[in-house]
């Protein structure tokens, strides 16, 4: 059995990504172990959102390639977005993973394993997309709290920021999915839902005629027994009802 070591960077999207990346690896087949143990593939989930963040990112995955020579280095992420050409000519990496792409990582990861595709390129132009990548956990962590990614981009452009170009425009989860995940969690047996996502107000800004408020709504009157909804990166005026 192959094993997987990843280490996640950046935020709680990146967080919920790497282990809905765990899950699909795990049910592929391989051994999900601790990053700092000897592994075959190690998956680096990156952030890009400061100088230092990029720093890190290469940090870690030299870092990855360091304690095993000849393992799989995959770079995932914003890191991946902002500086392709660059990792590109890396030689502590084998595999670059961009945004909405991260759901493919069982096929590109076994691809490079067993054909020895080296470089192996899976990177979009984030801005051209308007797809929402569905990335579920079946399973979370924690015992009694759980998160739902609902949305992925922003629109806003902010000169200093460097998110809209690793994430792409605003792009949001089908409500369909999102409550039915929900129901399944409480189902479960988690009484809390933490909604996340890059601009997580944003949600509904590509939809015609759902909006946030209207998830929201759904949520708190549609999801048999949800005790607790939280919202995650979220201010006070970008609430409007």
């Amino acid at each position: 059995m192959l094993k997987v070591a990843l280490h996640n960077l950046g935020c709680k999207v990146n967080a919920y990504e790497t282990e809905a990346m765990a899950q699909k690896l795990e049910d592929a087949g391989y051994e999900i172990v601790p990053f700092n143990e000897k592994a075959d593939v190690y998956i680096i989930n990156t952030c890009s959102v400061t100088n230092m963040a990029d720093r890190k990112s290469r940090q870690m995955l030299h870092k990855a390639k360091k304690m095993n020579e000849d393992a799989v280095v995959v770079a995932a992420g914003c890191y991946v977005q902002t500086a392709t050409e660059k990792l590109l000519e890396d030689l502590s990496v084998d595999i670059l993973i961009g945004n909405n792409k991260k759901k493919d990582i069982v096929w590109r990861t076994s691809k490079n394993i067993f054909d020895d595709n080296k470089y192996n390129k899976n990177v979009i132009d984030i801005n051209a997309t308007n797809e929402y990548e569905e990335l579920e956990l079946a399973t979370v962590t924690e015992h009694t709290r759980a998160y739902i990614k609902i949305q992925d981009g922003c629109n806003n452009f902010c000169t200093y920021c460097i998110i809209p170009y690793a994430r792409g425009r605003i792009r949001s989860r089908d409500k369909e999915s999102v409550l039915k995940q929900a129901q399944k969690l409480v189902d479960h047996g988690f009484v809390e839902i933490v909604l996340t996502g890059i601009h997580t107000a944003g949600y509904g800004q590509d939809f015609d005629n759902y909006s946030f408020y209207d998830l929201l709504v759904d949520l708190t009157t549609k999801v048999k027994g949800l005790k607790r909804l939280r919202i995650s990166s979220i201010e006070m005026s970008q609430i409007t009802h």
